[in-house]
């Protein structure tokens, strides 16, 4: 029960995440912002869980989790806050950026959590679990954003986000047997630099998988109202269209468990690259919301299992003692990512439109794809690899 428990609260938390991108990309264009902006308040999403990731996961594997995750959501919920009192592009820069500080505090702390309150027998199905309630908000968090928007304000939709927020540190803090102080059930381990996890093969690759899969999710969030906006779409189609990507992921999750075990983690990892790249570059010749969703759909069912799978795979691969860390290790490589590409391709579309930018992603997950078929030697999905 504890575990459906910390789901629902890491869902709301998510919620506030997904609707904040499309709250502060599309805020910014109504200020007049630009591509390279927009880019900029991308990266600021992720610039502090680059920083602190990995130190935010030794401190929950040394401390436990409790505090982090309260005081990582009132961050969160502090930041969304801002440009409700304050209006303008200066508190719009520093939102993200605060988002991300608690974000990164709350998600290495809630998924330490999960992993040490179920057993290994029931681990892979508490993980896919835990990824169907982040599928869950991520359909509700631009959906809600962007209704706020239209039929209230900007102001309401971030007020609205704000408040939703606050309701896990609330929640924890009223219940505090929800959240044990320590949960680790691993042996001590020996302190040692972060970097010594890198030496592992498989978690090695398992963190640059991470870090690509996540490029082909966090650019379609931001770029993808630049593009809605350009062909005039109103910001709760955009939402919507946005949430239908969330619908696809909610629905591979379901079967993930069963597409691991026929064709391997790695397998399902690299044949869902190849499928990103061809949604991606089918996007610039859509000029429709009906087909624009179906693209989303389609990116949907081909990365909506990168995330839980890469979560999966560090948590087991990670020494006794050290899954925390090793978790914030992914979010770091995750984020080296959510900083360089958008920055890379803001300039970009601010000189070339988001067309390129799309063209570009789809053609960087397409080499992706062929370069860990050839390294790895998996197979793609549709030809399954026998086990003994």
């Amino acid at each position: 029960m504890a575990v459906y428990l910390v789901v629902v609260l890491s869902a709301l938390t998510s919620i506030s995440l997904r609707g904040s991108k499309v709250a502060v990309s599309l805020y910014a264009l109504e200020l007049g912002a630009g591509a390279a902006t927009v880019g900029v308040l991308a990266a600021l999403f992720a610039a502090f869980p680059l920083l602190l990731a990995v130190p935010a996961g030794q401190f929950a594997d040394r401390f436990g989790v409790r505090v982090p995750i309260v005081v990582g959501t009132l961050i969160m919920a502090g930041g969304l806050a801002l440009p409700l009192a304050l209006p303008g592009m200066t508190t719009l820069l520093l939102c993200p950026a605060l988002v991300g500080l608690g974000h990164v505090f709350f998600h290495v702390s809630v998924h330490s959590l999960v992993g040490a309150l179920s057993p290994e027998a029931e681990r892979t199905r508490n993980f896919a679990t835990f990824s169907l309630g982040i599928s869950i908000a991520a359909f509700i968090g631009p959906s809600a954003a962007g209704f706020a928007i239209e039929l209230g304000s900007y102001r309401a939709a971030f007020g609205l986000l704000a408040a939703i927020a606050l309701l896990p540190a609330l929640y924890a803090m009223a219940h505090r047997g929800l959240i044990p102080a320590r949960v680790r059930h691993e042996e001590e381990s020996k302190a040692k630099s972060a970097f010594d996890l890198l030496a592992i093969p498989e978690l090695r690759r398992t963190l640059i998988m991470s870090g690509v899969a996540l490029t082909g999710i966090e650019l379609f969030s931001f770029y993808l109202p630049i593009y809605g906006r350009t062909i005039g779409l109103t910001p709760s189609v955009i939402g919507m269209i946005l949430s239908t990507y969330a619908v696809a992921g909610f629905i591979v999750r379901m079967f993930m468990h069963r597409l691991a075990q026929r064709y391997t983690e790695l397998g399902v990892l690299t044949g869902s690259l190849f499928v990103a790249a061809l949604a991606y570059l089918a996007i610039p010749a859509l000029g429709n919301a009906w087909l624009l969703a179906g693209a989303a759909f389609m990116l949907g069912l081909a990365l909506g299992s990168a995330q839980p799978l890469t979560i999966m795979l560090t948590y087991n691969q990670a020494p006794a003692g050290r899954s925390g860390e090793a978790l914030g290790m992914r979010i770091m490589a995750n984020k080296v990512t959510q900083i360089a590409v958008p920055l890379l391709f803001g300039s970009f579309g601010a000189a070339l439109g988001a067309v390129p930018v799309f063209l570009a992603t789809g053609v960087f997950l397409l080499g992706a794809g062929g370069l860990s078929l050839k390294s790895t030697g998996s197979k793609l999905p549709g030809v399954p690899e026998t086990r003994s």
